[in-house]
């Protein structure tokens, strides 16, 4: 049964990539004037990237928890309105001297401080936060008590722990417990602020008539609370340490494929669990989410199984994943919430098979249909039907200019009588209207292809590190010229 959105056009913005004084986009006040942009130009989705505690890498991909969110996007200007903070305590660090680039190492070092000063001043007793506790303890606790382990471990991840540690050991777990207690509050405090905050914005934005589209990562990290505390999950040595690893075949991102370095899961237990696991992360996206992505969505078709001693993917195998089996259980705790597909990549037997039996959306990626196949699935005119998403581009994706940089008029003379253009300078918006005009129930834009820039702001390139996650936008970017021209194709297009 197909589960359409309602008809539309969107912004995909990562909540890191706002505007901020203190080196990184929070859910402050720079969100709601964001909202309040959408509003203006006629959108109806605002879609972000996994809100997660990220890891080595800064990858909203790899986070500590599948519960948990990011307490990077606390936004300390809210905590001075909490009388947490003072102004000049927050302006006493220092957040970086970029408006459009993010120090993430700089970020670890002085976020968590101002954090643990708010932390010192919070009233523990209210009511709120035991609410708040009593609620999301199924993963509170643990997370909490994961990260603090964690920092008493020098910032190791758990493979790296004192045995006893390492392997749970009860009599070490509850010492720990006691000794940590105070880390252990501060951990609750940071993800009782994440979701008042994250509550409020959903909320005013639901209000404003924008829906909010959020990523769900297929894997988890291996550097996690979910992986140390539910082995039986995921496909583990006695050590903990896995002999294969998640990642991607070769294809046109990689030569020798991707290898990402997450545990496999253990599909026989988990279906002998009814998904639970499962089900419990995709309930817990729905209550933060209107619309859930799922990511890498053919791995649960096939997944690629790559050992874990190799440094890429060129020796990698293909394994049958659960199917109709997880998204059936999926279904039934999606509750008002609806769904849609990463089907990209590789071409894997069966996943168009499922994407129909679900019902739930698949997209399309615009910037990849112009090889001058007239046939190609991504050109608009071969839809077929409007349950689907158009992308310019994903957040792994090359910008629309950069994409087309450095194409020959030869190369392109296909997209520029389909798009009935003559230069490359009209390619971005020839390619946005042509997202707007489509039958696409949503068109999906980068901000970078909104305004039109290169590579330089792309947001990842996979199989790469150190260099992602970090642009930022500045608002002087957004020219009443370029909000009118999205203002008038969603009203020309019924968007």
């Amino acid at each position: 049964m197909k589960q359409e959105l309602i008809r539309g056009a969107g912004i995909l913005l990562s909540i890191t990539s706002l505007p901020s004084k203190y080196g990184i986009g929070t859910l402050g006040k720079e969100a709601y004037e964001f909202v309040d942009l959408l509003v203006d130009m006629k959108q109806k989705y605002w879609q972000v990237l996994p809100l997660g505690p990220t890891s080595y890498g800064d990858s909203p991909y790899q986070a500590f928890s599948a519960f948990a969110g990011n307490p990077y996007f606390i936004d300390l200007d809210f905590l001075v309105a909490d009388k947490l903070l003072l102004p000049e305590e927050i302006l006493s660090f220092e957040w970086g001297d970029r408006d459009d680039d993010i120090d993430y190492g700089l970020l670890y070092q002085n976020r968590f401080a101002v954090l643990k000063l708010a932390c010192s001043r919070f009233d523990f007793g209210n009511e709120s936060f035991k609410q708040f506790c009593k609620e999301k303890q199924s993963w509170l606790e643990g997370y909490s008590f994961y990260m603090a382990l964690k920092t008493f471990s020098n910032g190791a991840d758990w493979l790296h722990w004192k045995p006893e540690l390492r392997d749970r050991e009860k009599e070490a777990l509850e010492e720990y417990r006691e000794l940590l207690r105070e880390d252990i509050l501060f951990w609750k405090f940071c993800q009782y602020k994440f979701f008042e905050q994250w509550g409020r914005l959903k909320e005013y934005a639901n209000k404003a008539g924008i829906q909010i589209i959020g990523d769900i990562p297929l894997y988890m990290a291996l550097d996690s609370a979910d992986v140390w505390a539910g082995r039986e999950l995921f496909l583990l040595q006695e050590d903990g340490r896995p002999t294969h690893v998640a990642g991607s075949a070769p294809d046109a991102f990689s030569d020798d494929g991707q290898k990402w370095g997450n545990p496999l899961y253990n599909w026989a237990y988990m279906e002998e669990t009814g998904f639970q696991w499962w089900k419990d992360r995709v309930r817990a996206n729905a209550e933060l989410y209107d619309v859930i992505r799922f990511d890498h969505f053919i791995g649960i078709v096939r997944y690629y199984s790559i050992p874990e001693a190799d440094c890429n993917g060129r020796n990698g195998h293909w394994e049958m994943g659960p199917g109709q089996k997880l998204t059936d259980a999926i279904a039934t705790v999606l509750g008002s919430s609806k769904m849609i597909v990463e089907d990209l990549g590789v071409e894997i037997p069966g996943v168009k098979e499922l994407v129909l039996k679900t019902g739930w959306p698949g997209m399309k990626i615009l910037q990849f249909a112009f090889d001058g196949n007239t046939a190609h699935e991504y050109l608009p005119h071969n839809y077929p039907d409007s349950n689907l998403i158009a992308y310019g581009g994903t957040h792994d994706n090359e910008t629309i200019v950069g994409f087309f940089e450095n194409w020959t008029d030869k190369q392109l003379e296909f997209l520029y009588k389909y798009c009935n253009i003559s230069k490359k300078e009209e390619i971005p918006d020839a390619i946005i209207r042509l997202g707007y005009s489509s039958i696409a129930q949503v068109v999906m834009f980068q901000m970078q292809d909104i305004l039109k820039l290169g590579n330089e702001t792309r947001m990842n390139l996979p199989a790469t590190i150190g260099t992602n996650w970090r642009w930022r936008y500045d608002k002087k970017q957004l020219t009443e010229e370029r909000r009118s021209f999205l203002r008038t194709l969603s009203t020309i297009y019924c968007r």
